[in-house]
């Protein structure tokens, strides 16, 4: 018998205490003297939130006795009781890698990011990240040029956090999976997003670590891996470089060093479903869907969207959908504060 709605909302509520109970239980039935007290207290609106969501589109909700549950985040010390799911739900199965590392990623580290959550894809592993600016946003995009990507989200799946990735979570839930153990309607707070990247690393076969400061929430993702017996892979900079500081720490304690996407292959021991050709992703990245004119509008540093909307007299809607997807062909990159332009691969 499927649970209700109403039982699932209140399973992901349950204390830590209660839901270690729940996963020494053989059924959802057996919990329901745990579940009975909450589910009294869950509002109406909470309720009729989820229902909204779950209407519209390939959504589900996946619980713990669910056989649709991953098998890799089953393993980890405190997996999610419940899961909201939309997109696709078969890429949860799917090999893993996950690319994490700074919301305020210099250019380089943005190129590094897609370069390989690109080429990463093309070869048939799929790219996750945690959504957020800079290296997550890199890693999305550059996975959506060549196939889909997953999300773990620190909100409910409803929200949209930053606001200006809503283009981008449309177009992952449309081609990849985004994932989040939070109900709709739920907020980003700071303490969602430890509670997020246990997921991105638990689901992962193994972490890389584009690009980190030594005090940097990425480090606690990389921790957080070794503890879930996942591989920490890293990309090596400049010892001069504070945006790569945390990196080379993370190496001299033993990660994985990464110059190259075969390297994530042998120290993973990942299987290549398709050849990574170097020709084919040149000539996806030729294949312009978005109006170069725009370019023109956006600078070198940090262009604003108030400023590239100002100057090219355009709407802010057409101006958001040509942004992503020259962000897409590599021609510009999201930094903080806006928009840079970047040159071609």
């Amino acid at each position: 018998m499927q649970p209700s709605l109403l039982e699932l909302l209140a399973l992901q509520r349950l204390a830590s205490s209660a839901r270690r109970q729940v996963r020494q239980s053989a059924t959802l039935a057996s919990c329901q003297a745990l579940l009975q007290p909450i589910m009294a207290g869950i509002p109406e609106r909470t309720l009729a939130t989820a229902q909204q969501w779950l209407s519209g589109g390939q959504r589900c909700v996946l619980h713990w006795f669910s056989s649709a549950y991953p098998t890799q985040l089953r393993a980890i010390h405190d997996p999610p009781l419940v899961l909201f799911v939309a997109g696709n739900l078969t890429l949860l199965e799917a090999p893993q890698v996950a690319l994490v590392g700074s919301r305020k990623a210099s250019p380089p580290a943005l190129h590094t990011s897609r370069y390989f959550a690109e080429h990463l894809t093309q070869s048939g592993v799929l790219v996750s990240s945690g959504m957020a600016q800079g290296v997550d946003r890199a890693a999305h995009v550059g996975a959506l040029q060549v196939g889909p990507t997953l999300a773990v989200l620190g909100t409910g799946p409803d929200n949209v956090y930053p606001k200006q990735h809503r283009q981008l979570q449309q177009q992952i839930e449309q081609a990849g999976v985004l994932v989040s153990e939070f109900p709709p309607g739920t907020p980003a707070k700071r303490d969602h997003f430890p509670r997020r990247n246990r997921i991105l690393s638990g689901l992962s076969k193994g972490v890389l670590v584009v690009a980190a400061q030594t005090r940097s929430g990425t480090l606690t993702t990389a921790r957080i891996a070794t503890e879930q017996n996942r591989s920490v892979l890293a990309i090596p900079g400049s010892i001069w470089d504070p945006e790569m500081s945390g990196n080379l720490r993370l190496l001299q304690q033993g990660a994985a060093l990464v110059t190259q996407v075969q390297d994530i292959f042998d120290e993973l021991n990942l299987p290549r479903t398709a050849p990574c050709s170097e020709e084919v992703l040149e000539n996806n990245s030729q294949r312009s869907l978005a109006n170069p004119q725009l370019l023109a509008n956006v600078g070198t540093e940090a262009t604003s969207l108030d400023t590239i909307v100002a100057r090219s007299g355009l709407p802010v809607a057409v101006v958001s959908e040509q942004l992503v997807l020259l962000e897409l062909e590599g021609r510009v990159a999201s930094v903080a504060g806006g928009y840079c332009k970047v040159g071609r691969r």
